[in-house]
Formats: C-alpha cells, sequence, structure tokens
C-alpha cells in the first residue's frame, strides 16, 4: 500500500530522497498490552509512587486513557475518570488494580466542565485524550461539526484550565493530547490539522498564564490503539507502511503514549510543552 495514496495518512512531502529498503515483515507493535503490576507485587511496607497523588483522566474508554488509568492505578493513584459513555469508564474502573471514581462529563459543555471541577476537588494531575473528529473534504464540512471539534480539543481545554487551575495541589499539571496531522497536514484533514496546531500553543500560553501549575501536551503519531481497526482486512497494509516510512520503524503502541504522559506530570521542569511521539512520522 503506498500511504502517499491513503488518506488515512498526511500525503508524505515530495522533496527527493532515496528512501530506505520497504519493510517486508509484519508491523514491529506487540498484538498485546503489557501487564500491568498491580499493588499485590508491592514489597511489604514500601510506598507505592503515586499514593496520596488524585489524577484525573478524561476519556479513560479509549485504549490510551485506559492503560494510563490502569498504569497509574497500579502505582497507587486515587483516580478520577471522565468521559461522556459512564458504562466504558465504569468498565476500565472494574479493571484497576485499585478504587476509581467515574464522573460522566461533556468536554464541550461549560457547565459540565464545572461540575467536574466540583467532583474532583483537588488534584495533583489533570489529563484529556479528548478529541471529537470532524474529517472530510472542506466542500462537505458544515459549522456544527467544525464547532464541536473546536470545543473538544481547544475551548474545553481552555475552560477546563478556567476552571481546574484553582484547585490543583502544588507541582500539580495539566496535560492534553495534540496529534501529529498539525504538523503534518493532508487533505481532508484540515480540522484535525488546525485544532491539533491550536492546542499546541494554547499550552504555551496557560503555562504562562497560570503558573506554576504546570500545562503540557502529547502529540501522538500512527498508534495501534484499536483506532484503525476500522479498516479491516487493509489495516495491516497501513500499518505496515507507516512502519516502513516513519524514522522509527514501527508504529506506536499505548504504553509508548503513557511513558510520555507520566514524563510530563512527573518532571517539574516541563511546562508549555509539546512532547511529539510519533516516531518521527511528522519530520518523514
Amino acid at each position: 500500500m503506498d500511504i502517499r495514496k491513503n488518506k488515512h495518512w498526511p500525503h508524505r512531502r515530495t522533496t527527493a530522497r532515496v528512501d530506505p529498503a520497504p519493510h517486508t515483515g509484519p508491523v514491529p507493535v506487540p498484538s498485546k498490552e503489557k501487564p500491568v503490576s498491580s499493588t499485590s507485587t508491592t514489597p511489604a511496607g514500601a510506598t507505592l509512587k503515586r499514593a496520596g497523588q488524585r489524577l484525573v483522566v478524561v476519556g479513560a474508554g479509549s485504549a490510551i486513557g485506559r492503560r494510563l488509568a490502569r498504569t497509574a492505578s497500579a502505582e497507587g493513584a486515587d483516580l478520577v475518570l471522565a468521559g461522556p459513555d459512564l458504562a466504558k469508564l465504569e468498565k476500565t474502573a472494574a479493571e484497576l488494580p485499585g478504587m476509581a471514581r467515574t464522573v460522566r462529563f461533556d468536554i464541550t459543555d461549560e457547565e459540565s466542565i464545572a461540575h467536574l471541577a466540583e467532583e474532583v476537588g483537588a488534584f495533583d494531575h489533570f489529563v484529556s485524550t479528548a478529541a471529537v473528529p470532524a474529517n472530510g473534504p472542506l466542500s462537505e464540512l458544515v459549522p456544527e461539526d467544525v464547532q464541536r471539534a473546536f470545543a473538544a480539543k481547544v475551548i474545553g481545554p481552555l475552560f477546563l484550565a478556567k476552571h481546574l487551575a484553582g484547585q490543583a495541589r502544588e507541582g500539580g499539571s495539566l496535560t492534553f493530547f495534540s496529534g501529529v496531522a498539525a504538523w503534518r497536514p493532508a487533505p481532508e484533514r484540515t480540522v484535525m490539522a488546525t485544532t491539533n496546531g491550536a492546542l499546541a500553543f494554547l499550552v504555551q500560553a496557560l503555562a504562562v498564564e497560570i503558573a506554576p501549575l504546570r500545562v503540557n501536551a502529547v502529540s501522538p503519531g500512527i498508534v495501534d490503539s484499536g483506532a484503525w481497526d476500522k479498516l479491516g482486512a487493509d489495516k495491516r497494509a497501513f500499518l505496515e507502511s507507516v512502519a516502513a516510512s516513519n524514522p522509527a520503524r514501527r508504529v506506536g503502541t499505548p504504553d509508548d503514549l503513557v511513558a510520555a504522559v507520566l514524563f510530563a506530570i512527573d518532571n517539574p521542569y516541563v511546562t508549555g510543552t509539546v512532547l511529539h511521539v510519533d516516531g518521527g512520522g511528522r519530520l518523514a
């Protein structure tokens, strides 16, 4: 499959260069998540890394959000799982080694944001993977879809900062998800590129305005998280094309994104930063 002809991935630049030999083997990505250490494996008397920390995860029903919740729970965090689908959140909560609260939440609605802030109270770290796509040809875009995409990716995070900044404990952080489309625009992905780019600049502005609360973004590339299952039989060929063309020679996993989020949470000298976790895909 030629990824340049695939609408699911940004078109490659046409600058002349020598391409490496094509990747012919299977996609170098594990098909299953790694096991998460549970509290039962903690030596007697040891203190869990995140004991006493309150972590809010928006999008905990998704593969990446679920993996983050499981990892943080295993490390002792007090979790609040938020999102529009309560059933998915409760399913995630039931799988965790520790306790978690679930809150139905709509990031596109300020009243819902205010309610979430009330439910959360004091917190240490807040992570949102939320996005509402509005893909398609420019000629077919409708205002309602575009507005909802901006509400989820840009306006929502802005008002989350407004309502949550005063509740963050010392050393706290907000982390949002941008995306590689902002750095690799493609036809029919104009709204995605614009909202992800706007979020990247929003975290810089917020990091200045609400300092010392830290604000960062993680920008994923192509991740085998289940989102590409809709391609059916074409999925493997698509992922192999991506793996062959980006500098890391692989596609991402939820674990890759979780590691970046935890770095942003744990490093007290990182703020106003976009962490690119795309295997160099934005450069290829």
